[in-house]
């Protein structure tokens, strides 16, 4: 990076055409002389992808909740990497891109493999009360992550190169990447303040787990504050409105900005504090908590994140055309002539939608296959499962892209209601034609994840999507035997051990849905109608204000969302927007410099040592 020169973090849009947007990033961003794809980036990053996964297993069965592997997978690749050369085993050091390829396969290893297992998978067994045998599980873990990866692929152009979707952990991984490389002092002051944010993200969260018995009582951080008051004679608490002790979300909501963040919080006080209540009053939930609430409000929010995904993507059918490099020909814009050699280099390195096909289709075949196989569901109901996952996969990945936050379980719930209607009275066919949408959903979000960071290096995207493939492929062979170890019988799942919250509200859906549609309360099924017709009504809205409006008018992913998570992520994600909208317009160069270094820092240290407590937990060192 030269002296002076900001980091590249995306290009403004505004005012300019598809092809001119590409263009750019294409003639001053991309490094295409950069080694990138290389034996040893794919083979560490793979090796180092199966450890993490564990990671992930662990939490997900305890939490419910995926550790998005991305940056803590570049700290560690850079550490291996560097420790490697000193060793000798690498003549040279790894290249900035080379790195990012190795991240890439250590991120869809460790993330992309495991969210179906800790869901669906882990639902089925506590109702069937047996394992699925080792190769149906196996094959099935590797097609449901070839299937997300592939169907991701007509989405990137659109959604990193033309909007420029933020995609933070990306965002912040680059970031990452950037300040390990660094040596200019303005990157060097970046690199420090890096650091010293994952030190305190890192800090915090060791202090907040009950992990070590050794660990003193005293300096413990609790998971969360409450906030004192009561609703309807409940604690805030029991509505999810406390505090949570930790600094990822608020990092996440710096990266985020501010027009989605007060969009989440805004949706998350009126669902929590006013829309729920009412509804716990008629007596429709009735459990309070997280997992009690969202029972309830996901249908609402996952109607419009689900309205306004599909539609903000129909509504750019022209760059879809473009996506489809020659599927969708008659789509596709004229480029100027004088541009026409240019788009054909940037062409050569887009992952060509040919690919796209042959994957969908070997991937598609597979999963269906498994389906009709393993599960007896008719033939036809996997096919459509596999089209359900492709529009589907587009709204989570858009989440991901605004939000940082992959709403994969909501995603599968609008399966698990298709299917309930359709085939009421099939359990099986529920959890598994809704694990395909999750799990394919998962591996989509994290591939843009990951090319979001590659992006922004100016690496090779199709060069990245090679290092993603390959890395789904250790992951399985890593996590499928591991999860026959950690959990050997069903008993141990739903236990204090290993609660698996995900897989308690998979297993709860498929049970209400068993009794079809009608079983959903009335007020569940107006919550799906309006909320659709809110995710269709925002981005027209959007669309038909002038710019300087715009920043005026909600988020729809960002209100649908704030119904599918607890109140406390929300307030945290919003509190660190609020605070870097206001360093941006107070102290501006400050801003510039520090915050997104400082947000990945928190992001990084807290994502590094979860991944490092979970292991420890699992070896069982107390």
């Amino acid at each position: 990076m030269e002296e002076g020169k900001r980091p590249f973090v995306g290009i403004d849009p505004a005012g300019k055409s598809p092809d001119e947007i590409e263009l750019e990033w294409f003639e001053h961003h991309y490094h295409g002389d950069i080694p990138q794809l290389t034996i040893r980036a794919v083979l560490t990053g793979a090796a180092l992808g199966g450890v993490m996964s564990l990671s992930n297993l662990y939490v997900g069965l305890k939490t419910g909740w995926g550790l998005g592997v991305a940056i803590t997978a570049c700290i560690l690749s850079f550490s291996i990497g560097a420790a490697l050369k000193r060793m000798g085993l690498f003549r040279t050091n790894l290249s900035i891109l080379e790195n990012n390829c190795m991240q890439s396969t250590a991120s869809s290893a460790g993330y992309s493999t495991g969210s179906a297992m800790v869901g669906g998978i882990a639902a089925l067994l506590m109702i069937r009360g047996e394992h699925l045998h080792f190769w149906t599980l196996l094959l099935w873990t590797m097609f449901l992550a070839m299937l997300g990866v592939f169907v991701a692929i007509p989405m990137k152009r659109q959604m990193i190169n033309v909007e420029q979707l933020k995609f933070p952990s990306g965002l912040a991984a680059a970031q990452t990447l950037r300040s390990l490389y660094a040596a200019e002092k303005e990157a060097t002051r970046q690199a420090r303040s890096l650091g010293i944010a994952g030190v305190i993200g890192g800090i915090v969260t060791f202090a907040r787990t009950n992990t070590f018995a050794w660990y003193p009582r005293m300096l413990r951080i609790p998971e969360m504050l409450q906030i004192p008051g009561t609703i309807l004679g409940q604690k805030l608490a029991q509505w999810t409105i406390s505090w949570e002790m930790s600094l990822i979300m608020i990092g996440a909501g710096a990266i985020i900005g501010i027009r989605v963040a007060w969009s989440m919080f805004l949706g998350g006080l009126f669902n929590y504090a006013y829309l729920s209540p009412m509804i716990y009053e008629k007596g429709v939930i009735k459990h309070l908590g997280y997992q009690g609430i969202v029972s309830w409000s996901l249908w609402g929010g996952t109607a419009i994140m689900l309205a306004s995904g599909l539609l903000s993507f129909a509504l750019q059918w022209r760059t879809i055309g473009r996506a489809f490099s020659g599927i969708a020909k008659m789509f596709v814009l004229k480029a100027q002539k004088s541009h026409a050699e240019k788009l054909d280099e940037m062409n050569r390195i887009e992952v060509p939608g040919s690919w796209f096909t042959i994957g969908v289709v070997v991937a598609g075949i597979g999963v269906v296959s498994i389906q009709v196989v393993s599960f007896s569901i008719h033939w036809w109901m996997g096919i459509f499962s596999v089209v359900m996952t492709f529009f589907l996969a587009i709204v989570a990945c858009r989440a991901t892209g605004e939000t940082d936050i992959t709403p994969i379980g909501a995603m599968g719930k609008i399966t698990q209601l298709f299917y309930g209607v359709i085939e009421p009275a099939n359990i099986t066919t529920n959890l598994m034609t809704a694990c395909v949408t999750a799990g394919a959903a998962a591996s989509s979000a994290d591939l843009l994840t990951d090319l979001k960071s590659g992006y922004l290096l100016g690496a090779n995207p199709r060069k990245q999507f090679i290092a993603q493939f390959l890395g789904i492929f250790m992951g399985a062979l890593v996590i499928v035997p591991a999860f026959y170890l950690i959990v050997p019988t069903a008993s141990v799942l739903g236990g204090d051990k290993f609660p698996a919250p995900a897989a308690q509200v998979w297993k709860g859906v498929a049970e209400l849905l068993a009794l079809g549609l009608s079983s959903l309360d009335v007020t569940a099924r107006w919550a799906l109608a309006i909320g659709g017709l809110t995710g269709i009504l925002i981005p027209l809205l959007e669309r038909m204000l002038p710019v300087k409006a715009r920043p005026f008018v909600p988020s729809a992913m960002g209100l649908g969302l704030a119904f599918v998570i607890p109140f406390w992520n929300t307030l945290s994600i919003f509190v660190g927007a609020l605070i870097a909208w206001i360093m941006t317009r107070q102290v501006r160069e400050v801003a510039a410099t520090y915050i997104i270094p400082v947000a990945s820092g928190l992001i990084a240290g807290e994502s590094l040592v979860g991944v490092i407590i979970a292991l420890a937990s699992m070896l069982g060192i107390m």
